[in-house]
């Protein structure tokens, strides 16, 4: 079975080449002219993977940008097969012109996740499979995802006592660690304020002008 690849040695391993780290995937954005333009990048991304591709590669086509993903979809993680993968991407993409690109500020490669801290994990988690049609993440209790991948995960926060002080539900914004600093400062400027940078880079929580929070996070700070 395929090893999970460490963030760091991850990141560092796809940086250079315009990929980024976001909850254990590898993602970057082809800029393109045409929705027929991003048909043919996806198809030759997926030539390019060949029988990898079912396992590994997701594709969003837009008129404007292909968005790729690689994760190991047995391991629900980067592995060394997806980095492998990325770097052969890069490459032949590059042979028709295009590039891969972080698209660091327009939030191409973002992704978003909504956490609901909870007493009772296990009570309520059925509740929100059920209405959302969603599925537990393989190998991760706390976890659901859309089976087809089309809304944001919901992960659920483990409370030791009630909270009716803040509210129990938020956005975790997942951005390129090299992206993370100017969200902060767009955010803070937009009218939020810090409420706690105690597990920055992790994560930093944030609250809207009337207390709703929201998380900025990356992949850093993570590994032990």
């Amino acid at each position: 079975m395929e090893e999970t690849s460490r963030r760091q040695e991850a990141s560092d391993a796809v940086s250079h080449l315009g990929w980024r780290l976001l909850l254990g995937t590898l993602r970057t954005s082809v800029p393109v002219s045409s929705l027929s333009q991003a048909a043919s990048a996806a198809t030759h991304a997926v030539a390019t993977c060949g029988s990898e591709a079912d396992d590994h590669l997701r594709v969003d086509l837009r008129p404007e940008r292909v968005v790729l993903t690689l994760q190991s979809r047995k391991r629900a993680a980067v592995t060394a097969r997806d980095v492998d993968l990325a770097r052969r991407l890069t490459a032949a993409l590059s042979d028709l012109g295009l590039r891969t690109d972080p698209a660091i500020g327009a939030g191409a490669v973002q992704l978003l996740e909504i956490a609901i801290d909870a007493l009772d994990i296990a009570a309520i988690r059925p509740f929100w499979a059920a209405v959302l049609g969603y599925a537990p993440e393989p190998d991760a209790d706390i976890v659901l995802v859309d089976p087809f991948g089309q809304g944001p995960a919901i992960w659920f926060q483990q409370m030791d006592q009630p909270r009716p002080q803040r509210n129990r539900i938020h956005f975790d914004v997942c951005v390129p660690h090299d992206e993370a600093a100017g969200r902060l400062e767009a955010a803070l400027a937009a009218g939020g304020r810090l409420v706690s940078s105690a597990e920055a880079p992790a994560f930093w929580v944030l609250a809207d002008p009337e207390g709703n929070e929201a998380c900025i996070t990356t992949w850093q700070g993570r590994d032990d």
